[in-house]
């Protein structure tokens, strides 16, 4: 019977090795020797998610729990009990359901080691750093399966995450991954753009393609089943209630299965809001009609990922946008433009600025559509370069700033599931920020060095910035020149900031436009 002190012993040797593979191959390890009915548990567990999602347990609660003695000797607490343990907390609802909740946690942690308790405090209030992302702990379970990693991670994204895979490779191996498809009203991560440096270069990446506008706005899927209409973000949460507009844009859609890509902005007058605007419709639950009236939401899908019975993540993008302009109205479509003049598609790039959008995506005509992936077959191009990195710490501001968390180190994902630090900015930010930023920091902080405020790497803020040089002073080599901040996205989590591959090609193709080598 798998324990949890098996799992949180794998923990610690895969937050002690530094490598990629190294990580994996411990993780492959354990996951080859999980029980069957605790396979799904352990994966979640090392993805650092419990499988019942949000537990109602704060802070204060888990730290009450955590001051209880300690057994001597404690108990061997298997995996499943714990995770039956979670899924009573979590289903405690009603007057008394704080005792309940405070109750169990106390039953929990008095049969814990002192090592599992803090394992479960930093899983259940998602701090468990062990730099065994999702991601790597995918690859992991492909090892472990002895299957494609590609393959795996592809079911993965179709399912809603790892746990709900493995237990069907490790059972049915190859064929367990037929079970796991588009499903409408189940969301899927979406596909992702790498960056070029300009709309030439991406024309001579790609060939004949498709350039679009790039938005400022929300990432959404929508799906639709007869009069049946669900709208998700891209970190797959259920937005439904908050956008009627869209909902009712696509029930009036004759087609009865749709599964949809695109982006909802607020526009005024046809000019795009800022993102902050946009961002204000969603998570709204009540008082909806009043926001509504305030910020209208606009839609723009550009893909297609089911129409009616077939679905088209396989299709090259050609045969997916011509289901799109088939299926839904010509102003519900993004502006596109077919091409491999790249004339053309300077003037349509220059046309989405002048409208006051970012820029353009281009996209091969070939290419299918791959959740969840970053894929060089769609490239964004921006006015500006930017990047979405994660916050690593902060540093207290001094003059108008003093008392507020001000100077912040940025950091890029690096393969091995941690963080590469690439310079620090206080420049773009507005007063309302700071004091934002300053309560968020705080509620994240993790430890201090002097005057710098270490935080739980999980905000992602989109910076802009010049170019990059060579730096002896970050561990990846690079440092950001005159960095600023754009926005905080709430709508991205850690997981979607951009990785130190990305940054090594823009620098790449820098020091090619300047006639350097890398």
């Amino acid at each position: 019977m798998t324990t949890l002190a098996q799992l949180v012993e794998t923990s610690r040797r895969v937050a002690g090795e530094r490598g990629r593979n190294a990580k994996i191959a411990v993780l492959a390890y354990f996951l080859r020797a999980l029980d069957a009915d605790a396979l799904s548990i352990g994966v979640a567990y090392l993805c650092g998610a419990p499988t019942q999602g949000r537990l109602g347990a704060g802070h204060a609660m888990l730290a009450d729990a955590a001051r209880i003695p300690v057994a001597a000797p404690p108990a061997s607490l298997l995996l499943r009990d714990v995770d039956a343990m979670l899924t009573t907390l979590a289903a405690a609802s009603g007057s008394g359901a704080k005792a309940r909740r405070a109750a169990i946690l106390e039953d929990l942690f008095s049969r814990a080691a002192a090592d599992e308790r803090d394992f479960l405090v930093r899983l259940l209030i998602g701090e468990l750093r062990q730099g065994a992302l999702e991601s790597l702990v995918t690859d992991a379970v492909a090892t472990a399966a002895s299957l494609p990693a590609t393959e795996v991670r592809a079911a993965a994204m179709l399912a809603g995450g790892i746990a709900r895979v493995a237990p069907a490779l490790f059972t049915g191996g190859a064929a367990g991954l037929a079970g796991f498809a588009l499903e409408l009203m189940r969301p899927v991560a979406p596909m992702l753009a790498q960056s070029a440096d300009d709309v030439a270069a991406a024309l001579h990446a790609l060939g004949r393609v498709s350039v679009e506008w790039k938005v400022d706005g929300a990432r959404v899927h929508a799906h639709k089943s007869g009069d049946d209409v669900r709208v998700f973000t891209r970190a797959r949460n259920d937005v439904t209630a908050s956008v009627p507009e869209i909902v009712a844009l696509l029930r009036d859609v004759a087609t009865d299965a749709l599964v949809l890509d695109g982006e909802a902005i607020a526009l005024d007058g046809g000019a795009p809001q800022p993102f902050q605007q946009t961002m204000r419709r969603f998570g709204r639950t009540v008082d909806v009609e009043a926001m509504r009236s305030e910020i209208p939401l606009s839609v723009m899908f550009f893909d297609c990922l089911r129409l009616g019975p077939k679905t088209l993540l396989g299709a090259p993008a050609s045969e997916r946008f011509d289901a799109l302009a088939g299926a839904i109205p010509v102003q519900l479509v993004i502006p596109r433009l077919i091409t491999d003049d790249v004339g053309e598609a300077e003037r349509f790039y220059a046309q989405a600025l002048h409208a006051g959008h970012e820029g353009v995506m281009v996209k091969s005509l070939s290419s299918t559509y791959d959740p969840g992936r970053r894929s060089p077959s769609w490239l964004k191009v921006k006015r500006l370069h930017t990047l979405d990195l994660v916050v690593l710490a902060a540093e207290w501001g001094h003059g108008r700033r003093r008392g507020q968390l001000s100077n912040i180190h940025l950091g890029a994902r690096d393969a091995a599931g941690g963080f590469v630090m690439l310079g620090k900015t206080f420049k773009g930010m507005t007063d309302a920020m700071l004091a934002w930023q300053t309560t968020e920091f705080m509620a994240r902080e993790i430890g201090r060095d002097g005057g710098v405020v270490h935080v739980r790497p999980d905000l992602v803020v989109e910076v802009a910035f010049n170019d990059l040089q060579a730096s002896r002073r970050y561990p990846g080599g690079l440092a950001l020149r005159f960095a600023r901040v754009k926005r905080y996205r709430p709508d991205k989590s850690a997981a979607d900031a951009d990785t130190m591959d990305t940054v090594r090609g823009l620098y790449a193709g820098q020091l090619a436009r300047a006639g350097a080598s890398p």
